[in-house]
């Protein structure tokens, strides 16, 4: 005679229509008095009692056991669905590419409760060999954000991608900056064309070249206030930005420089050649206010003045494919730095946070031979024994 089961076992039957053994059993009530059942499925009966105790452990744990055949690629879709699909259009396309490409392919088709730190460090080992540091930490996140949502959502009990570090990825094209020299032929080479203004402008100020394209008139003062007590000079308010929203990119960024007398000169040609621009235009004019825009007033984009500067750089000796507009404003970190500027001083200019991006990032040259200490010490110990 067949014992009978104690009570809390469970049941285990064979289901005829799935061709499955169905281990079941009931760990509850509703408030309505209605029983909470868990089951398990296999095809044998040990698979079955198996899938039953991953059953009952999640849900000891407090999961509300959503589905558990969720993929990678079902959670990053959600996550670029409802997450990320509230950021700027731009930010939201781009993480669409990224993960396109580099995230479900590898391993979208994993079921997001068998996704393993193992299995995230080989994606990423894998990625380091085509990708750069920095783009590696990219798709992370993506990752580690999707997953985080899905736990969240308790389809998963953890983040194994919180556990896995990003490896050193592939050496990218160093930033370089212009000597005096090269910096100088540039400029001559840019003299007469749509360039000039906008070069002369980058390199003697520093600014960025997002910020350039949103500058507008009205944020250019070219005359200042030589009579006030103190005098003002002709400056340029750089507190707009291409971005999204028009700010800068950081709080310090928004800043108030004054214009060396090149970059005056250079914007009243600007303005002249913005002038004959309109008349040349007729009705196709749209005003913007912009310093920098294309014959018909519109806005520059970032391929516009890539172009542009790509002409002038092949006026000179350099090489064009291997210079980059943003270049020009490492370049006017350099120089100042090569003149003996402080640091300090030179990141207020540049719109840094701290000093620390702009020594290690923006300067390329040579640090300035620093004599302040033998100064000292010779006003403190005289210049030695007099020769005899």
């Amino acid at each position: 005679m067949t014992k009978r089961r104690s009570r809390g076992d469970g049941g285990l039957h064979w289901d005829d229509k799935r061709q499955r053994w169905i281990a079941t059993v009931t760990v509850g009530y509703t408030p309505a008095g209605k029983r909470i059942v868990k089951k398990g499925s296999g095809r044998t009966k040990t698979e079955a009692r198996e899938k039953l105790k991953e059953v009952l452990r999640d849900y000891e744990d407090g999961l509300t056991l959503a589905k558990g055949d969720a993929t990678v690629e079902q959670v990053v879709n959600d996550w670029l669905k409802y997450e990320l699909s509230r950021r700027d259009t731009a930010t939201y396309e781009a993480g669409q590419i990224m993960c396109r490409i580099h995230v479900i392919p590898a391993l979208g088709k994993r079921k997001l409760r068998e996704l393993s730190a193992q299995d995230v460090d080989k994606w990423l080992a894998d990625k380091a060999m085509t990708l750069s540091t920095s783009t590696l930490r990219l798709i992370r996140s993506y990752l580690n954000r999707s997953v985080k949502r899905a736990m969240a959502r308790d389809l998963v009990k953890r983040n194994v991608v919180d556990l896995c570090s990003v490896p050193r990825g592939k050496a990218g094209r160093p930033s370089k900056a212009l000597t005096l020299a090269q910096a100088d032929a540039v400029l001559k080479a840019a003299e007469g064309t749509r360039m000039h203004g906008y070069l002369v402008l980058a390199l003697l100020t520093g600014a960025r070249t997002e910020e350039l394209r949103a500058l507008t008139w009205d944020h250019v003062d070219l005359e200042g206030a030589p009579d006030a007590d103190p005098a003002v000079p002709p400056y340029v308010a750089v507190w707009r930005s291409v971005r999204t929203g028009g700010d800068t990119k950081t709080r310090k960024s928004r800043r108030t420089l004054a214009l060396p007398q090149r970059c005056v000169e250079a914007l009243k040609v600007q303005r002249a050649q913005q002038e004959a621009d309109k008349k040349a235009a007729g009705d196709r004019w749209t005003e913007h206010g912009l310093v920098f825009a294309s014959t018909v007033g519109t806005p520059l984009d970032s391929h516009n003045v890539r172009r542009a500067f790509r002409a002038v750089i092949a006026k000179t000796d350099l090489d064009p494919d291997k210079w980059t507009p943003r270049e020009l404003r490492h370049s006017f970190v350099s120089l100042l730095s090569d003149q003996g500027i402080p640091l300090e001083e030179i990141s207020r200019l540049v719109g840094h946070s701290s000093t620390a991006v702009t020594e290690l990032v923006y300067r390329k040259q040579i640090r300035p031979v620093l004599q302040e200490g033998a100064v000292a010490m010779d006003r403190i110990f005289g210049k030695g024994p007099k020769s005899r």
